[in-house]
């Protein structure tokens, strides 16, 4: 009879058949489980005895399984540890439809900079490491005025040329440690802190998960000349936000591929996408918006205003 001695997770082992391969639970209770028998030694931790069934068909596999770690198991409850993200601040377009002498997200709502309202909300949140805010240097001291003393680690990057050429200057900022980075538009002032939390825990279980709502207009696809191709089906259609939330390694992986190629991409998440991982969409909402136009600035202020302050971290009081 084989005997096959080794270390146990504290709360089961597993094996898999070599033709199945369908995983098995043991319970660490040291009673026998369908013939096999399991135990528990003495102190200095919990080792897993297996004797196989008499009559057992030759073809069997058994797997060592290694301690799982505190971090481990809170990634697979999707727990976000605290100062464990990086936050890519993007605050460097320079905003031409807005027809304002400055970039858009610099300008006055309601008395303060569109970009230090997502600034407050993630500098305030105990998930957030540091906030790497990629702008034109004449821009740092609205950033470094508003840091408080017991905030997010505050860096900054050089905007690029195009969008990906930011995120990818503010990812060479990024803590070793960082378990997730979180790339935001700063023209984006009314991100709820509860919708980030939640983007935050699917991107940590997803690899990759972003912000997004439910379609609500009729869509259609036209062609060159402007006549209706079809009608898209407005179920399946998601218009997209920020915070987008990835793994520094698949980003980086990401953007290997995408420098190597010549790619092109229009959000952040579609980089991974080329590697073909899955992304997921986390239900936002409909006040995210992105502020472009001076209607937009309308609508944002009215949001605000209706708001008082209740949902969105503000850099000051209403």
């Amino acid at each position: 009879m084989a005997v096959i001695q080794f270390q146990a997770l504290p709360f089961h082992a597993r094996f898999s058949s070599s033709r199945s391969r369908s995983p098995l639970a043991f319970p660490n209770t040291g009673k026998s489980v369908n013939g096999f028998s399991n135990f528990s030694s003495g102190s200095g931790g919990h080792a897993l005895t297996i004797r196989s069934k008499k009559n057992a068909k030759p073809g069997v596999t058994l797997c060592s399984a290694q301690p799982q770690s505190a971090q481990e198991e809170k990634e697979e409850l999707g727990i976000v540890r605290e100062r464990s993200v990086s936050v890519v601040l993007l605050a460097g377009g320079k905003g031409k439809r807005m027809g304002a002498n400055m970039p858009k997200q610099y300008l006055p709502l309601l008395g303060q900079p569109i970009a230090l309202f997502s600034f407050y909300t993630f500098s305030h949140m105990v998930e957030v490491k540091e906030i790497i805010v990629v702008c034109d240097p004449t821009y740092k001291d609205i950033f470094e005025d508003a840091q408080g003393n017991d905030q997010a680690e505050l860096k900054f990057a050089l905007p690029g040329k195009e969008r990906q050429d930011s995120v990818y200057s503010g990812l060479q900022a990024v803590d070793s440690n960082s378990e997730l980075v979180c790339i935001h538009d700063s023209a984006r002032p009314l991100v709820l802190s509860g919708d980030v939390k939640k983007v935050l825990k699917d991107g940590l279980l997803n690899g990759a998960a972003v912000l997004g709502v439910p379609v609500k207009a009729t869509i259609k696809e036209a062609n060159s000349e402007s006549f209706v191709v079809r009608t898209l089906d407005r179920k399946t259609l998601w218009e997209m936000q920020t915070p987008q939330v990835i793994k520094p390694e698949l980003l980086r992986k990401g953007f290997e591929l995408v420098n190597r190629e010549g790619l092109e991409v229009t959000d952040d998440v579609s980089i991974v996408e080329h590697l073909k991982h899955p992304v997921y969409i986390t239900e936002g909402s409909y006040t995210n918006i992105k502020v472009t136009t001076p209607d937009d600035m309308l609508l944002a202020e009215r949001i605000l205003n209706l708001n008082s302050g209740e949902n969105i971290v503000l850099p000051f009081h209403l």
